[in-house]
């Protein structure tokens, strides 16, 4: 097993997960398996109880994991499915430590973070970089470490000992370390003096770069290559030059460009490493298949504009799994994807002059949008403008996706203005006198992390939904598991009136009780699902929902679903 370490310096959300995510993907081309495990410093078990608005999303894995969003980075990048062990935060080791402690695994000794953290993180790492994460279902050769934060933090001290002892462990030549630092450019001119000093602290905890990855807003000319080379004790062919492109697609490029694939393959002896020709020929097929979407991303002129309605929107990388299946599908139109981004309380009733602007703005970006998606979240906030963004696409024929939270919007809506209710969900208003949306019963109501209905479930067609572009987006598919995250659903004692006015349950769970997706027949496209399609969308197989969204929003659904259902779902 080869590791490669991904860590940071300067600041932290610098890129790291992009760099990890793009030296995965290089090592598939080769037809290597490769494997990606998080780091997070932070004392939480997971990331389940952050807030979006200080964290970012909260990814939702298979097995019902509540991971740090990097994790569908690797996972969109890699087509891999990791699992709730691939995310090691401060919180699961020393919980994992002190229950062997209870239990008296350490016959006795006192318990110290040198050795007996730092022995269970190197040998979670090991445990983990051998679990299956696939189709192929072989044994990872190559597994990609990313370490959160910023080397020096106090919190991330205990993992960065732990990889100074984990090199000798597994052998320098199993081995290696990139270290991506900031390279400001201040007046036009490039300073290399903060890597200087970030590579100076890495030495001083017992770690040496392989590789210093220089993030810059520009090109870095070669004069400041050979300056961080120089002073920072490796070679010039050691410094790779990260400047921002056109999209993060671009950056496996920008690292291939630079000879990556043959630093690594000296340096780590890739080449002792048995690859079947099969494999060999897939990872060939993979990046050709890169080449292309990207180049037609680069050609493409036409732009597909989406209003996201949200009430994280302060903070974009709440919605990054959204953002990055929203550009899955604009790739595959080949459109430009333009994103409006609408604070939900801006469309609800303004009560003072700044609120009068930005409520206008909002309304302008909703009405002039090829599409309307409402993504997931939770409380009263903004919820009213929700509805009446959801309301306006209704009766506009504006393609609409609705996403958990969005779903049940949809559903309030309809039972509003087309059945008459005063309706609501039991989550934003106890006293409603027609709870259309109502807690689910074997869901917790004490304890908030882990305790929602979580991870991949079947979502199964029902008789009769032919018609629905949803189901023609799946190639005809009877069924589909799709990932979840979430406490309510739709009221069982409205369904039947809801679906005599018109409103579509196309999709049920395995039980037939509860509700997993809502169709209009006679809208262009109007779409709810209860379960978070963005999770499972991949750079070149778009999720399907989204996809359908945006070739509506394109004018292109009719020729998405005919090319789907000539050549498979699977091959799509």
């Amino acid at each position: 097993m080869k590791f490669v370490v991904v860590s940071g310096g300067v600041i932290s959300g610098i890129g790291k997960g992009v760099i990890a995510s793009s030296t995965g993907l290089l090592f598939k081309t080769m037809g290597l398996n490769v494997t990606s495990i998080k780091i997070d410093p932070y004392m939480n078990i997971d990331a389940g109880t952050m807030s979006p608005l200080e964290h970012g999303e909260v990814f939702v894995l298979n097995d019902g994991g509540e991971a740090d969003l990097d994790l569908g980075n690797y996972e969109r990048y890699l087509n891999v499915t990791l699992t709730r062990k691939h995310n090691i935060t401060t919180g699961k080791v020393y919980q994992h430590v002190i229950e062997r402690e209870r239990k008296g695994d350490y016959l006795g000794k006192t318990v110290q973070v040198v050795p007996h953290l730092t022995n269970a993180i190197q040998d979670w790492i090991e445990e983990v970089s051998k679990i299956v994460v696939d189709a192929n279902g072989e044994t990872p050769d190559i597994c990609i470490i990313e370490l959160g934060g910023t080397v020096g933090d106090i919190e991330s001290a205990p993992f960065v000992e732990a990889l100074r002892q984990f090199q000798f462990r597994v052998g320098v030549e199993n081995f290696a370390l990139i270290h991506v630092s900031l390279v400001p450019v201040i007046h036009g001119e490039k300073k290399t003096k903060p890597t200087q000093a970030a590579i100076k602290d890495l030495r001083s905890l017992g770690l040496t770069p392989d590789i210093i990855a220089c993030r810059c807003s520009e090109k870095l000319d070669q004069a400041a290559i050979d300056k961080i080379s120089m002073f920072c004790h490796v070679g010039p062919n050691q410094v790779w030059a990260v400047h921002d492109v056109n999209s993060t697609y671009h950056v496996p490029l920008l690292l291939r460009d630079q000879k990556m694939l043959k630093y690594f393959s000296d340096r780590l002896k890739l080449s002792d490493i048995i690859i079947p020709k099969e494999r060999i020929d897939k990872g060939k097929d993979l990046w050709s298949r890169w080449l292309q979407i990207t180049s037609s991303h680069d050609r493409s002129f036409e732009t597909v504009t989406i209003a996201l309605v949200g009430k994280y929107t302060n903070l974009q990388d709440s919605y990054i799994s959204v953002v990055k299946a929203l550009e899955h599908s604009a790739l595959r139109c080949e459109r430009r994807l333009s994103i409006l981004w609408v604070e939900a309380t801006d469309l609800e009733q303004e009560t003072s002059v700044s609120d009068k602007i930005k409520y206008h703005q909002a309304w302008k970006n909703v009405c002039s949008a090829d599409g309307i998606l409402v993504p997931g979240g939770f409380g009263t906030r903004g919820t009213e403008g929700m509805i009446a963004a959801a309301k306006w696409a209704r009766e506009n024929n504006v393609p609409y996706l609705g996403i958990c939270l969005g779903f049940q919007v949809a559903v309030i809506e309809f039972a509003r203005h087309v059945l008459g209710l005063d309706a609501n969900s039991i989550e934003l208003d106890e006293n409603t006198k027609e709870p259309v949306i109502v807690y689910m019963p074997e869901v917790s109501k004490t304890h908030l992390g882990g305790t929602m209905r979580l991870g991949l479930r079947p979502s199964v067609f029902q008789d009769n939904t032919e018609w629905s572009k949803l189901r023609q987006l799946y190639g005809g598919a009877k069924s589909v598991d799709e990932r979840h995250r979430h406490r309510y659903e739709v009221s069982p004692d409205h369904i039947a009136p809801l679906e005599k006015a018109g409103l579509n349950f196309i999709a049920k769970d395995e039980t037939g009780e509860r509700m997993e997706c809502i169709e209009l027949k006679s809208h262009p496209y109007y779409v709810g699902t209860q379960y978070h399609p963005e999770y499972l969308s991949r750079v070149l197989d778009p999720s399907r929902p989204i996809l359908g969204l945006v070739s509506a929003a394109s004018g292109v659904l009719d020729k998405v679903t005919a090319d789907i259902a000539k050549t498979g779902a699977s091959d799509f």
